[in-house]
């Protein structure tokens, strides 16, 4: 899949861009600040539904303005889809398909499947464990587009039942209460187990191809590894730590969850609500379930976060989209359904070593856009056409 054509309307720093594209690597040139990554942006909002530099719509609307338009031309195959994202303020957000008649957005979830790389990816690692398991859904939703409606789901149980419980610590808990609890725990552990078993099958997938794409950016040294740490294994009287505990993997009841069903972890779910309850509805909030889990990333035989330096640290959240975009290439049924790699603003943060590494393992994707201050950063395995970006627009220069 490549991109042939981007245009935005009223996004970000722009009341209007429009930007051709080809197949092969594109650097877009420009000065910081001057608008590279808001192009970057645009484009994997348009693949994920969500921006990977801020966590709500607003500041993607040119200020001023009330809705902001992203429209891509995308190429697979033989065959060219026209995508059309309207994001707008305070109301939902739509799409249209080749121009066809509006459809929710999340319907066009899976059309346009991108991998990008971001000085943001630093969180992966060393962040808190809503960025991994952001990580883990995103890809979900763009492998598997329904999975966007089991998160959704799984949201909107997990806020009522938290209302519930909130009155429980208020003090109006009754036999009322406790029945229609009785109920929402049904409801969640449903979804939660929905959401878990298919976190854990895609985690599985990604495992072989984190390693690989690790050692690809390193001197092979250290093994990578990713583990699921599941609220609903060895549950704690630790409050701050309810669900497990840090450390390495140590016995076989993570891997245990893996093999069971959908209705088997509803169960476990059920047992675990029931186990929690009074510390529940002591604070008020939901102690167990899928928004509680982690992803623990191990380099050899210490837990990366906190152990690894900050050149692994680099390596490895390369290494997290690597495996995804490793995990996609092996997903294709389609000619031609490679996703495209979008390189913003990595390479200033890289040395000169891992810089070369990664570019000769992207430069054969079938599109790479890279955006990079000075040509300087770029090296030359992703030698190809450059685009100048200016103060509100584009200056192509072949």
């Amino acid at each position: 899949m490549y991109l042939e054509h981007l245009s935005l309307t009223d996004f970000r720093s722009y009341a209007q861009v429009d930007l051709s594209l080809e197949p092969g690597p594109t650097v877009l040139v420009g000065a910081n600040g001057i608008g590279k990554t808001n192009l970057m942006e645009a484009l994997g909002y348009l693949a994920t539904l969500s921006s990977h530099r801020v966590s709500s719509d607003a500041p993607l609307l040119r200020f001023g303005t009330d809705r902001a338009l992203v429209r891509a031309r995308l190429v697979r195959g033989e065959q060219a889809t026209v995508l059309e994202l309207e994001i707008n303020a305070g109301k939902a957000n739509r799409a249209r398909i080749n121009r066809s008649n509006p459809v929710r957005a999340r319907d066009i979830l899976g059309i346009c499947r991108t991998v990008l790389f971001a000085p943001e990816d630093l969180s992966l690692v060393k962040g808190d464990p809503s960025h991994r398991r952001r990580f883990l859904d995103e890809l979900l939703a763009t492998l598997i587009p329904r999975h966007a409606a089991t998160r959704s789901d799984y949201d909107r149980v997990l806020k009522q039942r938290n209302a519930l419980l909130k009155s429980g610590r208020a003090g109006r808990f009754t036999s009322g209460h406790e029945a229609t609890l009785d109920v929402w725990d049904q409801h969640m552990a449903k979804a939660g187990a929905e959401l878990l078993h298919a976190r854990l099958a895609l985690l599985e997938n990604i495992q072989p191809h984190l390693d690989h794409a690790y050692r690809q950016l390193t001197d092979g040294s250290k093994a990578a590894l990713a583990v699921y740490r599941s609220s609903l294994v060895d549950l704690a009287d630790d409050d701050a730590t309810l669900g497990f505990s840090p450390g390495l993997p140590t016995g076989a009841q993570q891997e245990d969850l893996a093999h069971l069903s959908v209705e088997e972890l509803t169960d476990r779910y059920v047992a675990a609500f029931a186990a929690s309850r009074k510390r529940e509805i002591e604070r008020g909030i939901s102690l167990v379930g899928p928004h509680r889990d982690d992803v623990e990333l191990i380099l050899g035989q210490a837990p990366a976060k906190g152990y690894a330096s900050h050149g692994e640290t680099w390596s490895l959240a390369l290494s997290l989209r690597l495996a995804s975009y490793y995990v996609m290439l092996d997903d294709g049924q389609i000619e031609g359904a490679a996703p495209i790699l979008i390189l913003d603003d990595v390479f200033a943060e890289l040395d000169v070593q891992r810089r070369r590494r990664l570019a000769a393992i992207v430069a054969g994707a079938e599109q790479v856009l890279v955006t990079a201050a000075v040509d300087a950063d770029i090296p030359p395995e992703l030698s190809g056409r450059r685009v100048q970006v200016v103060s509100g627009g584009i200056d192509e220069r072949g």
